[in-house]
């Protein structure tokens, strides 16, 4: 099958492009023909040490051109790649490692983990063919292409599987939906090894032959300089980083006038913070939604059209959405009940983890574990996680109910809930809050305001103000560790 964003066999625009600016980093700029020359080089240096279709590749670096490099030789010899988040420790980095059979490891140096794997240090990568280049392995839609790891707040993180069919389609559809073309240029702000920043910021533009500016690492301190300097014309980023933006001092006024729109996604964020964002910046924020089993994305607010603040928006192209009763049945719009996904972006399965496949792929669709309702249009609002949900006294408690409560109270600049082990009542809900600079809110007043809004089986036990919530490495708020700290509170 074609697949349109390989430089060897994309799209028209892509092939189009090849003499012109494709893909830069701090380090280099690269035209699409000089990244395929690349990519070339390094397939030729892979091949040498045996690697071959099936095989899998695992890439331990962080945002740099050379990161999409190695992913690309992958795909040109038929194997597949599997990111790494390259602050993991030994123990992180070797779980993934083994659990995905890598047989070879693109790291920094001997310092980082390799669990004893074929290495390649990114410095060594080869930039130039020294032979004949590598001819390119012709591609199935059921091969292999990536394996990322979830998160792993539960246990160990497992690895999805996804194809070529997955990103294609992935890819396809993001393309189409925020109608870009070869005048886009994405600055990737994102982590690569998560599907977001792969799917989102590289393979949608790359196919539209647009630019692609990898940012290797987010800075509020510079974030504006960058958008300046660079002049993209959208970005993909999750609420954590738009809130560090609305935080900046009021004398800060970036020319953000070549943004067309920008994303916001990957984790729950409150009306007011994107609203906030907007008035401030002047920028469109587009939100969506979707899990790495559905190879990112599967609902949009659209760029052009109808937004629905507060909605993760409609369905992509060629996915369906619905909510899921407690029987399975599908429920109608306005009811609440389990997100499920189907379409061509929902994942192979877990790798190795067929009883965990089966219980979250049920007849072609995605369980995702997230709550929501569907309006008469069709667009989703999520409501919690299934996970997330708080039980006091036979009462279902939402913690996102309490936190967009919160958010609405001037000066709260992001607020997390999770449920206390309780005699009584089995849980009671502690909120954790953040403030904006120079706010001088207390948890009294705070309080006072969950007791005017909210009903009093929903008013946090106690409420927390601290200097920033935490981060899992995707830029979730890390509830677990949250729910830890809660045993170091005093009674």
């Amino acid at each position: 099958m074609q697949l349109g964003y390989l430089p060897w066999d994309g799209t028209t625009a892509l092939r189009e492009r090849r003499h012109e600016i494709g893909l830069r980093d701090d380090r280099v700029e690269l035209s699409y023909e000089q990244f395929e020359t690349r990519v070339e080089a390094f397939a030729e240096q892979l091949a040498e040490q045996g690697f071959g279709r099936g095989a899998v590749l695992a890439i331990m670096l962080p945002n740099r051109v050379e990161l999409l490099v190695a992913m690309f030789a992958a795909w040109r010899l038929g194997g597949a790649a599997t990111p790494v988040n390259p602050v993991f420790t030994a123990h992180e980095a070797e779980h993934q490692l083994g659990d995905s059979g890598a047989a070879v490891v693109v790291n920094l140096g001997p310092d980082a983990p390799s669990d004893g794997r074929c290495t390649i240090h990114v410095d060594d990568m080869r930039t130039e063919r020294r032979g004949e280049a590598v001819r390119p392995v012709a591609l199935a839609g059921d091969d292999l292409a990536l394996l990322i790891y979830t998160s792993g707040s539960t246990g160990h993180p497992k690895g999805v599987m996804l194809d070529h069919t997955h990103a294609e389609a992935m890819s396809r559809s993001m393309a189409e939906h925020l109608r870009l073309t070869h005048d886009d240029h994405c600055m990737l702000i994102l982590p690569l090894f998560h599907v977001n920043a792969i799917m989102v910021s590289a393979l949608a533009t790359m196919r539209s032959g647009g630019q692609l500016s990898v940012i290797g690492q987010f800075s509020a301190r510079t974030f504006f300089d960058r958008v300046e300097q660079l002049r993209p014309t959208y970005f993909s980023a999750v609420p954590t980083i738009y809130a560090v933006l609305a935080a900046l001092p009021d004398d800060v006024r970036p020319d953000t006038s070549s943004l067309r729109f920008v994303i916001c996604g990957a984790a729950p964020v409150s009306r007011e913070l994107l609203e906030r964002s907007q008035e401030r910046y002047g920028f469109t924020i587009v939100e969506g939604y979707g899990l790495t089993e559905g190879t990112c994305a599967s609902a949009c607010n659209p760029v052009d059209g109808v937004r629905k603040l507060g909605t993760v928006g409609p369905a992509l192209p060629g996915q369906r959405l619905a909510i899921g009763g407690a029987d399975g049945e599908h429920l109608p719009p306005g009811e609440v009940g389990e997100v499920l996904i189907s379409g061509p972006t929902v994942m192979r399965g877990y790798l190795n983890r067929p009883e965990a496949t089966a219980e979250t792929v049920v007849d072609g669709w995605l369980h995702t574990g997230d709550v929501g309702h569907l309006d008469a249009d069709g667009y989703l609002t999520i409501v919690d996680r299934v996970k997330d949900m708080i039980i006091r006294g036979g009462e279902n408690i939402y913690p996102k109910e309490i936190e967009a409560v919160l958010a609405g109270l001037d000066g709260v600049l992001e607020a997390a809930v999770v449920g206390r082990d309780d005699e009584m009542y089995g849980e009671v809900p502690v909120a954790y809050v953040s403030t904006y600079p120079g706010s001088d809110l207390t948890q009294d007043e705070l309080l006072d305001h969950c007791r005017r809004h909210l009903t009093r089986v929903k008013v946090p036990e106690r409420i927390e103000i601290i200097d920033a919530l935490p981060r899992n490495p995707v830029g979730k708020i890390d509830k677990p560790t949250l729910r830890r700290a809660l045993g170091a509170l005093p009674a």
